[in-house]
């Protein structure tokens, strides 16, 4: 399964290819970034960004997509909600399957495949080594080209368990909080009541099969329930272009 990973920012949107099927290098076969000046006019940033994931979307040819979600209450947050929105009209109208993962979620998963302890705090650093250590330990990595494959790698996990090549027993204890959580409350006027927090139990509101002709309009992207935590716009490192099936702030 070919899954395209995305990090939106208005200076650098990151994304990249994870092969689920790969190994080594081969993992990512294509990664990048678009990039926009602040002086552009804003609408222009948005619109471009659009185009260019739509123009990628159709060079790569993904099987399925993840999407990483902005934090909401934080200076930049209206903006990067505003970028989010262009980035999911974009995937719907290439009638796209995708999930999204908050940032806290894929540093979690990430700080797992490293084996860090349970409250080390995931930096850039940690994250670019998290997506070499996962392509073979070698070559130079953009944090945000890290990032995309990072959640590239989360949504690949997620989606071969939807669709059944991965059972439970197959997940780590974070995914399968992440994609499969039930909790039952044990105490208090709520007791006994289950609660399926996971996200594979959210389909419209957490992840959308819009490859069904994009007719799952009635759902509505919820962030707020999570406790996680210049010059042309494309920059691609020097790799192979994505038609080839090849690939800081």
């Amino acid at each position: 399964m070919r899954v395209l990973g995305v990090d939106p920012s208005l200076t650098n949107y990151g994304w990249a290819v994870h092969d689920t099927d790969a190994s080594g290098l081969a993992r990512c076969p294509a990664r990048g970034r678009f990039r926009s000046a602040a002086s552009t006019l804003f609408i222009d940033r948005y619109t471009g960004m659009r185009e260019d994931l739509r123009a990628l979307v159709r060079e790569v040819r993904p099987d399925k997509i993840g999407l990483e979600f902005p934090v909401f209450n934080n200076l930049f947050s209206e903006g990067m909600y505003g970028l989010f929105l262009f980035t999911c009209e974009a995937l719907k109208a290439e009638r796209c399957d995708v999930v999204f993962w908050s940032p806290l979620q894929v540093k979690a998963h990430a700080r797992d495949s490293l084996g860090r302890p349970p409250k080390w705090q995931m930096m850039k650093p940690d994250m670019v080594e998290a997506a070499k250590v996962d392509t073979g330990g070698k070559g130079q990595w953009n944090h945000n080209e890290a990032d995309a494959y990072l959640v590239g790698r989360l949504a690949g996990r997620f989606w071969m368990f939807v669709e059944g090549s991965l059972t439970e027993a197959d997940l780590t204890p974070t995914e399968r909080k992440y994609f499969a959580g039930v909790h039952t409350f044990t105490s208090g006027k709520r007791a006994g009541e289950e609660v399926r927090s996971g996200v594979m139990y959210r389909e419209d509101e957490r992840f959308f099969r819009w490859s069904n002709n994009g007719s799952q309009d009635n759902g509505g992207f919820n962030g707020g329930g999570d406790n996680e935590e210049e010059g042309g716009r494309r920059t691609d490192d020097g790799r192979p272009g994505c038609g080839e099936e090849g690939p800081e702030d």
